[in-house]
């Protein structure tokens, strides 16, 4: 299947990270998200019931990534994967891009992120 639905530069504060500085004042991550989903009833029908809501997305993202605090960046895609798979049937396959732009490291660096795909 080819059909794809994509929200990219989903911004959600959240308090992820292995130091418990991270956790404790938090920061913004960037989440980029990518459903594989038959699209072919809703292009035909143009009826919203034939397609996935992309703000209960959005929701689901601010749920995730805004939620309980997870050490790994890893975690929290796979988590956010799941609850996706899990909660909108009509979504095959998600590949969540996790962005962690500003990790407090000493090195001088624009993003650290991860990119998981996960399908039924």
């Amino acid at each position: 299947m080819s059909d794809k639905m994509i929200l990219t530069g989903i911004e959600v504060f959240g308090y992820h990270g292995c130091s418990v500085e991270e956790q404790k004042l938090g920061q913004k991550f960037y989440v980029d998200v990518e459903l594989n989903l038959d699209l072919s009833a809703a292009g035909k029908s143009d009826d919203f019931a034939d397609t996935v809501d992309y703000v209960k997305i959005l929701q689901c993202v601010e749920e995730v990534v805004g939620g309980t605090p997870r050490r790994l960046i890893e975690s929290v895609a796979e988590n956010l994967a799941q609850k996706i798979l899990s909660d909108f049937a009509q979504v095959d396959g998600v590949k969540i891009t996790l962005h962690k732009p500003n990790a407090p490291l000493k090195f001088t660096y624009s993003d650290a992120a991860v990119e998981i795909y996960r399908a039924r």
